[in-house]
């Protein structure tokens, strides 16, 4: 019996592993949306271009779950990792030797789409391992060490990759850095397990063993609720990833810009990453995911009437950083409760799709907004965004709660006589 309680406890490794093994996804983000961002941004290209280029950079994170059944019905978890991580640091380097102006924006283009294609990869593989080295009960916690890690990863990415543009000889040093960064996250797949293999050598069979495991998903209350909440313009974080184009209206420098970009914005994300997981254990996940979704809206709406200066800007930054940790947390908790284990890549992946599909397109609102009313017309714009979309999962939620009550009563009292 202390065998295999010693073997059980060997197959559940400790959360901080997903937290190493997710930081080179959150380093590719973090590295173009503040440090190429800063830069295209001193070169005079315009915050509605840099938001062109980085909603670009979510493409691949909304149509992914085109190629996750790839993950789980080809290789092994740690092979496509190992595969992925080598493709990403080269697309770190190549994005940091791209010339960042207006004349580079075209090689940027193709740089950083190929490069966010291959890091697809990358998370689908982690969040594999993630999904069989869960404990049910852990689920929140669980999710709050993985956004961490990508948080913190983007944190990294930008920060110290803005400082490194900024003061190392040449800007391509910079991606070589954090390219080896990238590579050193493998070392972390020591401390997991291969999961069973989900392939049969047969790939149509396989494929569709995966989509029927997706359908019974999709198919039930819990899985379409929680879909609907992804598709939803909440926690997207939207304003921050145009932080460092926006910085010089709060008079901010490249130094306040990499502080809250990076070290202390990583810090600050993890803590609210950290914070939500317990929460998301303790309360229902949804409503969780929700009112982090709400402290984010009011943070941007704070922002928007407070002063411009740069402990401002240092300030509110910090806040939306610790709410985005909040929000990234709920999210991942929500889709770890309704997915299970088979077919883990394809179900997280098609989740995680759709949740990027609000973080692009709010991106891109966002920098409308700026070029119509300026920052607090664009923080405004979000806030009241997020209250609509706040409203209109509650009110979908309570609709559907009504349907499949009236259902359950119609099918105890049987069909209606003739």
């Amino acid at each position: 019996m202390n065998t295999s309680a010693s073997s059980q406890a060997r197959r559940v490794p400790h959360p901080g592993v997903f937290m190493i093994l997710i930081v080179p996804f959150g380093m590719l983000s973090g590295f173009l949306t503040v440090a190429v961002a800063y830069e295209l941004s001193q070169a005079g290209v315009s915050v509605e271009q840099i938001a062109g280029l980085i909603a670009l950079s979510f493409v691949p994170h909304t149509w992914k779950f085109l190629w996750a059944p790839l993950a789980d019905i080809t290789l092994g978890r740690k092979s496509w990792y190992v595969l992925a991580a080598v493709t990403s640091a080269a697309g770190l380097l190549a994005t940091a030797a791209a010339p960042p102006t207006s004349a580079g924006l075209m090689l940027l283009y193709g740089v950083v789409l190929v490069s966010n294609v291959a890091v697809t990869f990358l998370a689908m593989a982690t969040e594999g391992l993630m999904v069989h080295g869960a404990a049910p009960a852990q689920r929140g916690r669980v999710a709050g060490w993985f956004q961490a890690g990508n948080l913190g990863g983007g944190g990294l990415g930008g920060g110290a990759g803005l400082w490194m543009t900024q003061n190392l000889p040449e800007p391509w040093m910079a991606g070589a850095v954090l390219a080896l960064v990238c590579l050193l996250c493998c070392g972390a797949l020591r401390w997991v397990e291969e999961p069973p293999p989900q392939h049969s050598g047969r790939p149509l069979h396989d494929t569709a063993l995966a989509l029927r495991d997706l359908w019974q998903v999709l198919a039930s209350r819990a899985g379409l609720l929680a879909l609907l909440i992804c598709v939803l313009p909440l926690g997207t974080g939207a304003a921050l990833g145009l932080s460092a184009a926006v910085a010089g209206d709060w008079h901010a420098g490249a130094g306040a810009v990499a502080l809250v970009s990076g070290v202390l914005g990583g810090i600050a994300a993890a803590l609210g990453c950290f914070a939500a997981g317990p929460l998301c254990d303790r309360m229902d996940r949804k409503r969780a995911y929700l009112l982090f979704g709400l402290l984010q809206g009011v943070c941007a709406l704070a922002m928007a009437f407070g002063p411009r200066t740069e402990m401002a800007f240092v300030v509110f930054t910090l806040l939306y950083s610790f709410t985005g940790g909040l929000a990234y947390t709920g999210f991942s908790a929500v889709v770890l409760e309704v997915i299970g284990h088979g077919a883990a890549a394809t179900k997280y992946t098609l989740f995680s799709s759709f949740a990027n599909m609000p973080i692009a397109y709010m991106t891109l609102v966002a920098g409308w907004a700026h070029t119509r009313w300026g920052s607090g017309g664009m923080l405004i714009t979000e806030t009241v965004i997020v209250v609509l979309a706040v409203f209109a999962f509650m009110a979908t939620a309570a609709f559907a709660g009504r349907r499949s009550n009236a259902a359950d009563l119609h099918t105890a009292q049987g069909p209606a006589s003739v």
